[in-house]
């Protein structure tokens, strides 16, 4: 054993994080997450998915995310022989953590100001900055701040116009996941409004509304 390997070895017991951001102030017990993390700041995403062109600062991103389109999900909930409980499977293993603690109802983690609980300590420090108007994460273009790590991200595609999210029946892009999911509804919802007239069909009231109009004049 070198002496980095056990200089390693023994942060995991002392908790100690020698390794700052200068940016956010951040700290890190080996040099290698500082250099990953680094990459939310500087906005490197050198990491693409072949599949739809969407770019991550880490490889192990990357791999989560191809589960998206190959439909992987290695990691299941193995109950016991004598319980009920559900064996559902996930694609990362931070969701099956999560999922766990939904059947031994365990929140371990708690704020201080309010006394909500929470499952894993970084839902509670993004939980702990609507106390403390905390936003250490900054938009490089054109410095707004924000307070979760993931929001500048999304942000600076409203300066570069980058939608990396394709819907696979018409080609329609988006900027968002939730935009593109809100949208293949429109391919896949059920059409339960129905036109006395003419006997069209659509998937909101609203829809058949502004339709009826024609035949009013």
């Amino acid at each position: 054993m070198n002496n980095q390997y056990l200089a390693r070895c023994c942060r995991l017991h002392t908790g100690e994080k020698p390794y700052k951001c200068n940016e956010c102030g951040r700290t890190f017990s080996q040099a290698s997450y500082l250099t990953c993390h680094r990459r939310l700041h500087t906005g490197d995403r050198s990491y693409r998915c072949n599949e739809c062109g969407k770019t991550f600062s880490q490889m192990l991103s990357l791999v989560c995310h191809c589960r998206l389109h190959t439909g992987d999900r290695p990691y299941r909930w193995e109950a016991g022989p004598n319980s009920n409980e559900c064996g559902k499977t996930f694609s990362q293993m931070s969701s099956l953590v999560r999922h766990h603690r939904l059947h031994t109802v365990e929140n371990p983690h708690k704020c201080n100001e309010c006394g909500k609980t929470f499952i894993n300590v970084s839902s509670l420090v993004h939980h702990h900055r609507f106390h403390t108007g905390e936003k250490p994460y900054k938009c490089n273009v054109c410095s707004k701040a924000f307070s979760q790590m993931s929001a500048p991200v999304y942000h600076r595609r409203l300066h570069t116009g980058e939608k990396p999210y394709k819907c696979s029946e018409c080609g329609k892009t988006f900027s968002h996941t939730s935009s593109l999911s809100y949208h293949h509804k429109v391919h896949t919802a059920e059409k339960r409004y129905k036109c006395n007239e003419c006997g069209e069909v659509f998937n909101h009231e609203s829809k058949l509304a502004r339709h009826h109009r024609f035949h009013t004049g």
